[in-house]
């Protein structure tokens, strides 16, 4: 990560490679073929939150007139290019800053709020952005569909040409696909592993070794990463090593994470002896549709794919298949405060997947970054008390 970091910030002080901003799940593949170095500011967000200096940046951006209830990702990072401070510094000795962007590109499969955060770049810096509008609330994903997306990356490809100074190369674009399906592949079998009781890794030592399939998809370290991981995991399962001594209890966790708590509830789950085993958010980045030698079209389908784009009939069964796979004996989520998009709970899917497969759920109040719409005492009571139910069950 360091590595990344560094080439990053030496890019954009030199003016080369050229520099593009996307979105987490957005063409970075398609970027990377360009030789573009790429950047994902709600990885930055991400750091934002887990470092607990989000609601010092919070407040700035609200100050903008950009509201407290919209994605703490969007204001958190924001407010940090504001104030000229980013943990970056901290961790990586000589950066002062994100590296500036020669181009911004978004994909709204996500949420709107991606489009919003770019925008805002986009008019500060003086900077050009273009991207993908995805179609939202799918169930079956139509031809129709993926044309229109497949359309919309070909439209990106003369202007990032013209930004990036090189020629779009279709084998440089298969490669690039190739080293991304091998880094979801071996993401998923890391995943997997989980599946062994004890669970060798925990949702929220995931939340950190995903890093690479969100950054370095795309590259031959992510691969390596992951191999190494795996192995590492295989050898656990064998030898009967778990993330939570003793497990009692595996649970699913829906929703994003509470990164300014992944250590506080990583020991209260570790001393409730129970194994937050799998999770939506993690698997957000396995793309099994992608496709090296139809790049375009498992690009748009992998990209289209995803959990958070999709109806609700889609998604209750999608938890549901892995709470009978990974033999899960409850499910959290975490109705997230400024995240209505990966917010799951608001709409009786808690109370439809306890009839349909006769386990308990509970609801966690909280946001992703913003620590003010969480209550710790509150979650822990909540959390212990579901623990007691699922051992009265």
């Amino acid at each position: 990560m360091a590595d990344y970091f560094y080439e990053l910030d030496r890019a954009a002080r030199e003016g080369a490679p050229k520099v593009a901003w996307c979105t987490s799940v957005g063409p970075a593949e398609l970027l990377l073929s360009l030789g573009f170095l790429v950047y994902y500011p709600e990885n930055h967000g991400a750091m934002l939150g887990a470092t607990r200096m989000a609601g010092t940046f919070i407040p700035v951006t609200n100050a903008i007139g950009y509201s407290p209830d919209i994605c703490s990702y969007l204001t958190s990072d924001i407010g940090a290019f504001i104030k000229k401070e980013t943990p970056l510094s901290k961790a990586y000795e000589g950066i002062q800053g994100v590296p500036k962007p020669d181009v911004l590109v978004f994909n709204t499969n996500q949420c709107r709020d991606v489009y919003d955060w770019f925008s805002w770049y986009s008019r500060e810096l003086g900077v050009p952005m273009m991207g993908i509008s995805t179609f939202r609330n799918i169930g079956n994903i139509s031809d129709g569909i993926l044309a229109g997306i497949v359309q919309q990356l070909k439209d990106l490809i003369p202007p990032l040409e013209k930004i990036s100074g090189n020629k779009f190369d279709i084998d440089r674009f298969r490669e690039i696909m190739a080293l991304s399906k091998k880094c979801t592949n071996l993401w998923r079998e890391v995943l997997g592993t989980n599946k062994a009781r004890p669970a060798p890794l925990s949702f929220f030592d995931a939340t950190i070794h995903m890093a690479p399939a969100v950054v370095l998809r795309g590259s031959p370290a992510a691969v390596e990463y992951y191999e190494l991981l795996l192995k590492e995991l295989k050898d656990r399962v064998t030898n009967g090593v778990g993330a939570v001594d003793d497990e009692k209890f595996r649970l699913y966790w829906e929703g994003m994470p509470i990164w300014g708590k992944l250590r506080d509830l990583s020991e209260l789950f570790i001393k409730l002896q129970s194994a937050v085993t799998a999770s939506t958010y993690c698997n957000s980045w396995i793309f099994e549709a992608f496709d090296p030698a139809d790049p375009f079209l498992s690009m748009a389908r992998a990209y289209t794919e995803i959990f958070i784009v999709r109806d609700e009939q889609f998604k209750e069964k999608y938890i549901a298949d892995i709470v009978n796979d990974f033999k899960l004996d409850g499910i959290l989520f975490h109705d997230c405060k400024t995240c209505p998009n990966n917010s799951n709970n608001r709409y009786g899917m808690p109370e439809r997947l306890e009839k349909r497969l006769n386990i308990p759920t509970l609801t966690i109040n909280g946001d992703l970054n913003d620590l003010r719409c969480y209550s710790e005492e509150q979650a822990r009571t909540n959390i212990e008390a579901f623990v007691e139910q699922l051992e009265s069950n």
